[in-house]
């Protein structure tokens, strides 16, 4: 008993919390028939979430998802632990964001055809693991090895937002789906301060090994408070991957949405990646602590994540869309003017968090209520295409860096934030000219 006893009273605890926290006002009203927001052939769950039940999913999302973020403010670190090339450490971030593409595409569907709380706390549980492995590495190959192996597991954070958009009424997808992804939004804000003071404390390693613990202790709290939602589809794995495929194909909103999330976070990326090597040297000469603590600006795009979601939700999609981009653009306006002032850099930061959050969230609101039954592979072709993005922003930025630095990682932005406006304004054409979206 004496075992038993405390983690019976912690179980206790935890579920008093969800239990005790008022209903979201995404509720709706208990019903015998499934949520509207339920695929056809779902188990639905007892109840409609709790707002303490969506936080605690918000929790693992970001905790999840937040490796993929950890070696952003440690490349001067790394590179001269390892003994490798600065070009070679940009690359970690690349080898994040590819292994988290890949995840995506490979692992993401499954959520359709799968018990959705199983796989995401497996998915939860082997990042952990590797996590752990990682923080061992002895060399930037491992290193890279390690990074990709963390990111692909971390996509267990994209299928507990299908999870939760799966749990909603149509009606209120949009908040929810914010409050979710806020948790993963922040999860890569606060790692990138959380890496720079633990490295601080212990070195690099610790950061890798310390974060494997409140993973691990997620995946067990999801494994215990998740509803089941089981999926009655019947598809082979391979099938289930054309599926995805055949979608890209067959929904022109799909692509549209796919290519412009991918120019968004192209240009998002660009200063993960290249604000680090302007803070490590002069003027500003930041410790790797400094440069994590200051992207806690970014926290100001999270919070109007939430407000971007309300305004979906009323139908104003495409605004939100439109002010996004226009707003990233800018931001990299401000920016070209930060290389030696803390104030314009700090401004253009959180004109980058904002527009960039806005334009992910109307997206997925949109791509989450054209096929319920096909949610998760909406998402693993969106989220695949975003992620592909990113990763191609970051190399693009290595390479320019080397060559025309801060002024031309600006440019570089500006120029990917100026595509996406273009793709846009094709989507709208399209769609004013009444072509099938």
């Amino acid at each position: 008993m004496t075992d038993t006893a405390p983690r019976g009273r912690a179980d206790a605890t935890v579920r008093a919390l969800i239990d005790a926290a008022p209903r979201a006002r995404t509720d709706p009203a208990p019903a015998p028939t499934p949520s509207p927001g339920l695929p056809p052939g779902s188990t639905p769950p007892a109840a409609a979430p709790r707002r303490g039940l969506l936080l605690l999913m918000a929790v693992a999302t970001g905790l999840s998802c937040a490796g993929n973020y950890f070696a952003q403010p440690l490349l001067d670190l790394i590179t001269s632990d390892l003994h490798i090339s600065a070009t070679l450490a940009g690359f970690v971030v690349t080898a994040s964001q590819a292994g988290y593409a890949l995840g995506l595409l490979l692992i993401v569907p499954l959520g359709d055809v799968l018990d959705r709380r199983r796989l995401a706390v497996g998915l939860l549980a082997a990042t952990a693991v590797f996590l752990a492995l990682t923080s061992a590495a002895p060399t930037g190959p491992l290193l890279l090895a390690g990074t990709v192996a963390v990111a692909l597991t971390a996509v267990g954070a994209q299928v507990v937002v299908g999870y939760a958009a799966a749990l909603v009424p149509d009606e209120a997808r949009g908040r929810a789906v914010a409050t979710v992804m806020s948790g993963v939004l922040l999860g890569g804000l606060l790692a990138r301060t959380v890496s720079g003071v633990l490295a601080g404390l212990g070195g690099w390693r610790t950061v890798y090994w310390v974060s494997a613990i409140p993973v691990a202790v997620m995946a067990l709290l999801l494994h215990r408070f998740l509803p089941h939602v089981r999926s009655t589809a019947r598809l082979s794995y391979p099938a289930l991957l054309r599926s995805s495929l055949s979608l890209l194909r067959e929904v022109p909103l799909l692509r549209w949405r796919s290519a412009i999330g991918a120019l968004c976070l192209a240009a998002y990326s660009v200063q993960l990646t290249a604000l680090t090597f302007l803070l490590a040297r002069p003027p500003f000469g930041w410790s790797e602590t400094q440069i994590g603590l200051f992207g806690l600006f970014g926290v100001v795009g999270v919070v109007t994540m939430t407000f971007a979601g309300r305004l979906n939700d009323r139908g104003l999609v495409q605004y939100v869309t439109g002010f996004g981009i226009v707003t990233l653009g800018g931001g990299w306006l401000l920016l070209l003017a930060g290389e030696r002032s803390l104030v314009w850099l700090s401004v253009g930061i959180v004109a980058l968090n904002v527009g960039q959050q806005a334009v992910l969230n109307s997206s997925q609101t949109v791509l989450y209520g054209l096929r319920p039954e096909a949610r998760n592979r909406f998402n693993s072709v969106f989220m695949t295409s975003f992620f592909v993005g990113g990763a191609t922003g970051s190399a693009l930025t290595a390479l320019v860096w080397a060559r025309a630095g801060w002024s031309g990682a600006c440019v570089l932005g500006a120029v990917l934030a100026a595509a996406s406006l273009a793709v846009w304004g094709l989507e709208r054409l399209s769609a004013a000219r009444g072509r099938p979206h």
